[in-house]
């Protein structure tokens, strides 16, 4: 991890205002959990509103695309509006989307949820890590790069545990997991109002007009290898967020949700591990070595494809998470330390639009595959080819620290 000082302005506020990182990134966490609330719930919804497997990918993908949308149209209007207004809209939508889920009503409803939870995604993924940056002491920068890689990783990971959990033991299977949510949103919402804005001279919120990500050139000598990393590791974690409890399901007989919900945990958590070696490793070694981790767990989820068994399963889910958590926390760090004060967050932006061209465009091949080939079979497919794409990903990082060391 890098955390280079830097002589820019950076339109920041001052030191005495800056002690709520904590509360930024515990409202973060809240909203990424509920974009993977209905994982372990995906199985009932089938039963109750009757759809294929592919339509499971193409829902999911709808949240991909929510988020691409507002990361590619508004992804660094917080560089001028200010951080806070963006996260209050960012809960507000994450709250209507609890809301279509509550209303239960069938396959639209449920298109409509994913939708609206994509844009909370995305106006939090640059935005929010942008804000725990900037709120957090100067002593304190590497510790909060790791408090907002982990808020998002962890409340990702606590999404379909949560919902599992309730699903498995509680009333209410479809219900109680977005009610519970409503009520973390409510007090996030409440904590974020009183959060400083750290943007100086930030606009009202009604002149903000869309503009794409922009990467300014001190920024575009790092972003290619963090991109195609972050892709990567993106990839892994949407097969297991979208198309795991199908096939932990029909392919192993595990029909608990609590434990598809703790399976689809072990990944984020296996991220958030993986985030922690990085200061150690430093980002340059990092990324590759990140790439070889993910390569290691896609082997793993492709043997237990091909035998039916859980034990690889879940180790895929540990190490191929700490490869991705490796890969994203040496990219956000590289391109947050090199990006101007003015340009991070759309910076950041820029770096979560891959990253979620990751999640949405492998699922829905596998969604497409598992018809002719079955779900297994387009399992297998969709690991060999993440992993030539890592291995790529890895040498071409290589490669680029011996030019840069010759």
């Amino acid at each position: 991890m890098t955390d280079r000082p830097t002589d820019r302005p950076t339109g920041r506020a001052p030191a005495t205002r800056r002690p709520g990182y904590l509360g930024a990134a515990a409202a973060f966490a809240v909203c990424m959990a509920g974009t993977t609330l209905p994982t372990p719930l995906y199985g009932l919804y089938q039963e109750e509103i009757g759809f294929s497997e592919l339509m499971v990918t193409v829902v999911f993908a709808i949240y991909a695309l929510g988020v691409i949308g507002v990361l590619l149209l508004v992804g660094n209007v917080s560089d001028s509006v200010g951080r806070r207004p963006v996260l209050l809209c960012g809960l507000a939508f994450a709250a209507g989307s609890a809301v279509a889920f509550l209303a239960e009503g069938g396959l639209p409803m449920l298109c409509l949820g994913r939708l609206l939870s994509g844009l909370s995604a995305g106006l939090f993924t640059g935005t929010a890590t942008a804000y725990v940056l900037e709120l957090a002491p100067p002593g304190r920068r590497a510790r909060a790069a790791f408090a907002a890689t982990a808020a998002n990783m962890g409340g990702l990971g606590c999404g379909p545990l949560l919902s599992g959990v309730l699903a498995e033991y509680a009333p209410y299977p479809l219900i109680l997991p977005f009610a519970v949510h409503l009520v973390l949103l409510a007090a996030s919402f409440a904590v974020t109002w009183f959060l400083p804005e750290t943007v100086a001279g930030a606009r009202p919120l009604r002149t903000a007009r869309p503009r794409r990500p922009s990467l300014p050139p001190e920024v575009r000598g790092v972003f290619v290898p963090a991109g195609l990393a972050a892709f990567a590791g993106f990839s892994l974690l949407g097969v297991f967020t979208s198309v795991s409890p199908a096939f932990l399901a029909q392919g192993l007989g595990v029909h608990n949700h609590a434990a598809t919900g703790l399976i689809v945990f072990t990944a984020f958590f296996g991220s958030t591990l993986g985030q922690l070696l990085v200061p150690r490793l430093g980002a340059a070694r990092a990324i590759p070595l990140g790439c070889l981790v993910l390569i290691a767990g896609l082997a793993l989820l492709a043997s237990s494809l091909a035998w039916a068994v859980l034990a690889p399963l879940v180790l895929a889910a540990l190490v191929g998470g700490a490869g991705q958590g490796m890969g994203l926390r040496g990219a956000v760090g590289e391109i947050a330390a090199v990006a101007p004060a003015e340009h991070r967050g759309g910076a950041l932006s820029a770096l979560f639009v891959v990253a979620y061209f990751g999640i949405s465009i492998p699922v829905i091949g596998v969604g497409l595959l598992a018809e002719p080939l079955g779900l297994a079979k387009a399992g297998q497919v969709f690991a060999a080819c993440m992993a030539v794409l890592a291995a790529a990903s890895g040498l071409y990082l290589l490669r680029r620290a011996r030019l840069s060391a010759a």
